[in-house]
């Protein structure tokens, strides 16, 4: 069976990523979760999510951006814990329908197919939030983003809360301080805002999440007078004025399907996307890091791999907490 998942034993290898680094950098044990939770009860886990999380970023360029866009949104409304997977129910509002969530969220079904691999080789046994936290880990290495170690041990949640998404999940809309204190109440600090954002340097947005930049800013039936001009005549042709084209998409940056740090050239040309992202550059501090992200892609693709490290151990379920989900958009 085995063989049929994966081609080659040398493929399965390769697709890994580079792990050696990391053996004598991390400890084995982060907090309540391991390293080698799986080592034993789910030895062939780390292989099954990289192999299909490749085939899933063949098959759709804009995958990596949406398992990374996932995990935030899963983790930043009250902590890692699969509970974004979870569909409504007659007794159950939740995450997946939430305005923030609805006909945006992306990569459920490549979720629910790893999750189906690996009940076939550990029934009961990983959760839905771990395989969650993995696929978005070699989504982003996959891209050229720099690989990170996973502590696993994750527990799934058995609710979800759709007021929860709208009180937590950062809004594009936002100011930064608004955003900054979203991010601080879940352990995360002001770097991390300006890192984590940086994730923007892959995927597309949807016209609605930054066409009031284009005709009618802040009320003043003007565009937005910080957006680059070329870049305005641009987003103007795709999402032009009125609602039909609302679900239309534009690209974060000039590179979206490869992760980079072209995000933050665009930040010092005017050329963000969405207004949070470009008020980076309205904080002294914030536009620090963004030169200096401009400046050094390796340290933007460090520090972005130790801040997605911290994103994913926020508020995990772990021992007797929890379940695991025998499938991922429901409770046992």
């Amino acid at each position: 069976m085995a063989q049929k998942l994966f081609p080659c034993f040398t493929f399965t290898l390769f697709l890994l990523g580079p792990l050696s680094p990391f053996i004598y950098k991390y400890p084995l044990v982060y907090g309540q979760l391991d390293y080698n939770f799986y080592a034993q009860s789910c030895p062939y886990l780390l292989n099954i999510v990289r192999y299909n999380v490749f085939s899933a970023i063949r098959n759709d360029t804009r995958m990596p951006a949406s398992l990374l866009r996932l995990h935030f949104h899963d983790c930043i409304v009250d902590g890692c814990d699969a509970s974004v997977l979870l569909d409504d129910t007659k007794d159950l509002t939740g995450e997946k329908n939430a305005p923030p969530n609805n006909k945006s969220l992306r990569g459920f079904e490549v979720i629910d197919n790893i999750k189906a691999v690996v009940e076939r080789f550990c029934p009961s046994t990983v959760s839905c939030a771990d395989i969650l936290t993995l696929a978005a880990r070699d989504a982003i290495s996959l891209v050229g983003g720099t690989y990170w170690p996973v502590p696993l041990g994750r527990r799934d949640a058995t609710t979800a809360s759709l007021t929860a998404v709208l009180q937590q999940i950062p809004s594009p809309f936002e100011t930064l301080q608004n955003i900054t204190a979203k991010f601080t109440s879940k352990g995360l600090d002001f770097k991390d805002v300006v890192v984590l954002s940086g994730g923007h340097t892959i995927g597309y947005a949807q016209c609605f999440a930054f066409k009031r930049r284009l005709f009618n800013f802040q009320g003043s039936g003007k565009p937005d007078p910080t957006l680059d001009s070329s870049l305005l005549s641009n987003l103007r042709s795709m999402c032009p004025d009125g609602d039909a084209p609302n679900s239309n998409v534009a690209p974060f940056d000039t590179s979206p399907t490869m992760f980079d740090n072209a995000y933050y050239t665009n930040l010092r040309s005017n050329a963000g996307l969405l207004e949070s992202d470009q008020a980076l550059m309205g904080d002294p501090q914030a536009a620090a890091m963004v030169y200096s992200y401009s400046m050094n892609p390796r340290l933007f693709s460090s520090d972005f791999a130790a801040s997605m490290s911290k994103l994913g151990n926020v508020g995990v379920l772990t021992g007797k907490n929890g379940e695991i989900r025998k499938k991922c958009g429901s409770v046992n």
